[in-house]
C-alpha cells in the first residue's frame, strides 16, 4: 500500500534554488522576494498551530486520490493521520495539508484542512484541523474547528500532506505582491521548479498567508454526486465556489512533477479567523493581493493506497 521515493533536492539549500524561485515568481508577480529565514513561531497568531515549526525530517505523503471521489464516491476509503505518520516512518509527525473530511464521522462531505500533531509514545495527538462545509442554513461557508465536535484524526478519500518533526529552523520565506500573470501562487512555484529541475521531482510544503485581497475558493457539497462526474466541467458544476477575503492561512503541498506515482502535484486548503475557508484556486484581486509564505523542501515522498483505476479529472 505504500511506495517510497526520494526527492532530488538536498535539504541543504543551494543558493541558486532561491534565485530560481524568485525569478519564476517575478514572471508572474509585480514584486517577489525569496530568502532563508528562521521559521516564525507557528504556535502564535495568525497560525495557532500545535507545533512551533515545519522543520525536521520533512516529507510528503499522497494518500488515496481523486478517483476515490469521482466519478462516483467510494465511502469505504477512510484513513487516520496517526496511522499515516507511522506509514511515513515519522510517528508523532506534525502534519499540514489538504484533504477530504471523513463522511463516516461527519455524516456529510466536507473539506478538511489538516493541522495535526500526531500521537507519539509519550503524547496524545493534538488536532488543530478545520473543516469547511456548506452551511445548511444559508448555503454559505461553515468553517469549524475540528476538535470542537470530534476527537479523532480521521479523513476520507484523499489527502496531500506535508509532514515534519514540527521543529523550529531555517525555512524559505516567499513574498509575492501584485499578480501580473495567469498562474496562481502555488502553480507559479510548482511550475518554476518543474521548469528548472525537469524530470527530477522536487517537493515542498509549509504554509502561506494571503495577507490582502480576495480569493476563489471551493467547498464540496454535503451530498456526494449520485450521477457520475466524468469531466472537469461536471466536477465544477458540482462544486460550490465562493470569493473569500484575506487574511487566509493556506496549507500547500507541491511536487514539481509526477515521477510515475499518480500524484496530485499541487493541492492547497485554507482557513481563517473570520469563518471562511476551503480549497484555494486563485486570488481574484490581482492588483492588491499580497502573499507571505514559509516553505521547506521535502526529502522523501510516500504514496499510500494509490488507486488501481485512475484518471486526471478533478485535479485542479
Amino acid at each position: 500500500k505504500k511506495t517510497l521515493g526520494n526527492f532530488s533536492l538536498s535539504i541543504t539549500l543551494p543558493l541558486f534554488f532561491l534565485t530560481v524561485l524568485q525569478k519564476g515568481l517575478k514572471e508572474n508577480f509585480a514584486d517577489a522576494q525569496v530568502s532563508v529565514v528562521d521559521c516564525p513561531d507557528l504556535t502564535q497568531e495568525p497560525f495557532n498551530f500545535p507545533a512551533k515549526g515545519i522543520c525536521g525530517k520533512p516529507r510528503i505523503a499522497d494518500v488515496g486520490g481523486v478517483p476515490y471521489l469521482i466519478p462516483l464516491v467510494q465511502k469505504e476509503k477512510v484513513y487516520d493521520l496517526n496511522t499515516v505518520a507511522k506509514d511515513i516512518e515519522l510517528p508523532g509527525a506534525f502534519i499540514l495539508g489538504a484533504g477530504a473530511a471523513s463522511s463516516k464521522i461527519l455524516g456529510v462531505n466536507a473539506e478538511l484542512i489538516p493541522i495535526v500533531q500526531t500521537k507519539s509514545e509519550k503524547k496524545p495527538a493534538v488536532n488543530g484541523s478545520y473543516i469547511a462545509q456548506i452551511n445548511p442554513a444559508d448555503k454559505g461557508c461553515l468553517l469549524e474547528k475540528y476538535s470542537s465536535k470530534y476527537t479523532d484524526c480521521e479523513f476520507g478519500l484523499l489527502a496531500n500532506l506535508y509532514a515534519s518533526e514540527g521543529k523550529p529552523g531555517k525555512v524559505i520565506e516567499v513574498k509575492a505582491n501584485g499578480r501580473t500573470g495567469e498562474l496562481n501562487f502555488v502553480s507559479c512555484l510548482r511550475q518554476t521548479l518543474e521548469k528548472h529541475y525537469g524530470e527530477k521531482p522536487v517537493g515542498m510544503g509549509g504554509t502561506f498567508i494571503i495577507q490582502k485581497g480576495k480569493a476563489k475558493i471551493h467547498i464540496m457539497p454535503p451530498e456526494f454526486s449520485a450521477c457520475p462526474l466524468n469531466t472537469d466541467e461536471d466536477v465544477n458544476n458540482w462544486l460550490k465556489f465562493f470569493e473569500m477575503k484575506a487574511p487566509l492561512i493556506c496549507q500547500p503541498v507541491i511536487v514539481s512533477r509526477d515521477p510515475g506515482f499518480d500524484l496530485r502535484v499541487e493541492h492547497t486548503h485554507c482557513f481563517s479567523q473570520h469563518g471562511e475557508g476551503g480549497h484555494y484556486h486563485q486570488d481574484t484581486s490581482p492588483d492588491s493581493v499580497q502573499y507571505l509564505g514559509y516553505f521547506q523542501p521535502a526529502e522523501l515522498l510516500f504514496r499510500i493506497d494509490r488507486p488501481q483505476e485512475t484518471h486526471l479529472v478533478g485535479r485542479d
